[in-house]
């Protein structure tokens, strides 16, 4: 069995992780860190725990994280740069659902975090965890960053274009909308129900976090520059992203469909949907599916690539639990067989 410590489990990260391991076949849960809540018990703070995981929250200061196997960061930016290289050195795999691993230039980082980075020398070490392109690399990792969200559905739906050189780098758009827990398990009068609910809006349209994050992957796959435009929005709603990209075909009559299922065919989690589609994010809610449709508008040199994930899985815990797995050579699949939720 895999031993697992959660170092900040009470966010939505944390307690999606929690609900993906716990009956997990080869990972024991050992420790679940929280400063606030250290004491209580977990299932009391997320009852849909109760019956399922017996264990309480411990500070962090005193979490044997040392006796893990992996650890997982669902932490705010910036906070497992602190812990990771005494972790490392003490034979510890790490997990990173934060931002602090993703960027490979710490300059960069310091730009868009506003801080600077405590351990500059780990970012070249640190692996993308996106499986569908590094997954040779995450099977050897010792830190992983796993990605954003919204980098997520953006890179799975713009990847095979870009490698297959069917649209043209210099002029992507990436229309981007989130539900509303993509903004963490805090206080902010933006995501209240009365403030959210009933409607909608773009937000960061100057410029948002995960915009060098995207662009780095997407030239690092590429070998190459991307001209790039990323735009997020607030839906009204609890999970899910969906992501529209804009493209411009390379030349007419190009294999976009065919490209895009010969690069998943053996993918266990992206699903390249009949040409015609449309996908929902409600087909991917609670699921670590990424599904994703191609249109091409008539009379244009335009490519539409829909995508979708839920951004607590996929984009987030799911796909975490998806690089553990890799990381300690389980079944990728393991514990992330779970259907979306439907209505």
């Amino acid at each position: 069995m895999i031993k697992c410590g959660i170092v900040g489990a009470t966010g939505y990260t944390g307690v999606e992780l929690l609900r993906l391991l716990a009956p997990h076949p080869g990972v024991d849960i050992a420790v679940v860190t929280s400063r606030a809540e250290a004491g209580r018990a977990v299932a009391e703070l997320f009852p849909n725990l109760r019956g399922v995981l017996d264990l309480g929250f411990t500070h962090p200061d005193e979490a044997p994280l040392t006796d893990c196997d992996v650890v997982f960061f669902a932490t705010p930016n910036g906070t497992a740069m602190q812990q990771v290289p005494g972790l490392l050195a003490a034979g510890v795999r790490v997990i990173d659902l934060a931002a602090d691993f993703r960027l490979r230039d710490p300059a960069l980082w310091a730009d868009w975090y506003g801080m600077p980075h405590a351990c500059p020398e780990l970012l070249a070490e640190a692996v993308y965890g996106l499986p569908e392109l590094n997954r040779a690399a995450i099977r050897e990792a010792r830190l992983v960053a796993n990605p954003g969200c919204y980098p997520t559905a953006a890179s799975l739906g713009l990847l095979p274009a870009l490698r297959a050189g069917l649209v043209d780098p210099a002029r992507l758009v990436v229309d981007a909308k989130s539900g509303a827990s993509g903004a963490g398990r805090k206080a902010q009068v933006a995501t209240l129900l009365s403030e959210a609910g009933e409607s909608f809006k773009a937000y960061a349209a100057g410029g948002h976090r995960h915009f060098p994050e995207i662009r780095q992957t997407l030239a690092e796959a590429t070998g190459g520059p991307v001209g790039l435009t990323f735009v997020p929005h607030l839906l009204p709603m609890i999970r899910g992203i969906h992501v529209t990209i804009y493209g411009f075909a390379t030349s007419p009559d190009l294999p976009f469909q065919a490209t895009y299922e010969a690069a998943y065919r053996d993918e266990p989690f992206v699903d390249v949907m009949p040409p015609g589609s449309h996908p929902e994010t409600r087909s991917c809610k609670g699921a670590n599916w990424c599904r994703i449709a191609i249109h091409r508008p008539r009379e244009t040199d335009t490519v539409v690539i829909l995508s979708v994930i839920d951004n607590l899985v996929k984009g987030a815990a799911g796909q975490a639990v998806q690089n553990m797995n890799i990381m300690f050579g389980l079944d990728e699949t393991a514990g992330l067989g779970g259907l979306a939720l439907l209505p």
